[in-house]
């Protein structure tokens, strides 16, 4: 009898053994948050923009064919939990505690300009966000967006020439915030957590120096574990490729109809080609945080001039876009 019983305890034995298994590997990607402790961060975006005026090569002798314009913005944000529910949703104050941009040029040739996206130095939004990472009230940020918007107009009593919008990195600005738990709120099924090799897909912003909405399609992957003494860290790897219609809940900074300073302003009807490009991100598992991430990818677009004198001209822009965990 004791031999009968036993041969049927084992396969139910080797079936909890499998099963505690499968929830040993199975990973579960929260965002996690406890009043008084400040979570800080630096953002930082670069992009190199390489405009070809002649891709045809038939430009007379002597006359420029190429143009370049770097730009780059340093961000550091605080977020301060507010109210804190580990099974609901969670209110955060964020704080903009130093914005810096440059460019190596003004491309309205007017030297001196303050960035718009630099009066947000010093501003503070809140936003709600549930334990799976998802936005879900991000109304005072999108304010705040749309507030900077409104400083990147030239101040005018002449409303005969219509407004006239400066070059500005408001939307690097909002690439950064409005995406930050991007990876795991993305997770279709965050209640059944993710092994080691899943993928899964979403799509995020395009900063660049034209007025567009554009998107980028971003396939995330857990490529593995790493273990830590602060924290397990899961390491997810990114892969991005141009979208075929961006999403549509995205702030933009700007409404009503305006003229655009500079070379991004003469240049119109913008065609984007391809993106490619990779990422990594490394997610501090018992934490509940993002610690890290780098993005990298080349955009090619093409566009038409105010005036045509040939062929359209093609751009190419190198972008990286970089978040690191501020440590005392």
């Amino acid at each position: 009898m004791w031999t009968i019983a036993l041969a049927m305890l084992l396969p139910a034995v080797g079936f909890a053994g499998e099963q505690s298994r499968a929830a040993e590997q199975c990973l579960y990607l929260t965002a996690d948050f406890q009043v008084g402790q400040t979570l800080r961060y630096r953002f930082v975006t670069d992009r190199t923009v390489d405009i070809d005026w002649d891709p045809s090569g038939t430009m007379s002798r002597g006359r420029q064919a190429d143009s370049k314009v770097t730009e780059s913005l340093e961000v550091v944000v605080a977020y301060e939990p507010v109210e804190v529910d580990p099974y609901g949703l969670s209110t955060i104050k964020a704080t903009c505690e130093s914005v810096k941009a440059a460019r190596s040029r003004s491309t309205s040739g007017r030297a001196g300009l303050r960035d718009a996206a630099e009066t947000l130095a010093g501003k503070s939004f809140t936003f709600t966000v549930d334990p799976a990472g998802r936005l879900v009230d991000t109304s005072a940020l999108d304010a705040l967006i749309k507030e900077a918007g409104d400083a990147a107009f030239r101040p005018t009593t002449d409303t005969s020439r219509g407004r006239i919008k400066e070059p500005d990195m408001i939307g690097d600005f909002t690439a950064t915030q409005w995406f930050l738990y991007d990876a795991i709120a993305s997770v279709p099924s965050p209640s059944k957590g993710v092994v080691v090799g899943q993928s899964w897909s979403s799509q995020l912003s395009i900063p660049t120096p034209m007025v567009s909405r554009q998107g980028r399609d971003v396939r995330y992957t857990l490529g593995e574990v790493r273990p830590n003494p602060q924290g397990r860290l899961a390491v997810i790897k990114e892969a991005f490729s141009l979208a075929e219609s961006p999403r549509r809940d995205w702030p933009m900074p700007y409404v009503g109809s305006f003229q655009v300073a500079g070379t991004f302003g003469f240049l119109r009807g913008y065609k984007f080609l391809s993106l490619e490009g990779t990422g990594e991100q490394i997610y501090n598992l018992d934490a509940g945080r993002p610690d890290s991430y780098k993005h990298t990818y080349v955009l090619k677009a093409e566009a038409m001039m105010m005036i045509p004198l040939g062929p359209n001209p093609q751009l190419t822009i190198d972008q990286t876009i970089t978040m690191s965990r501020v440590t005392d």
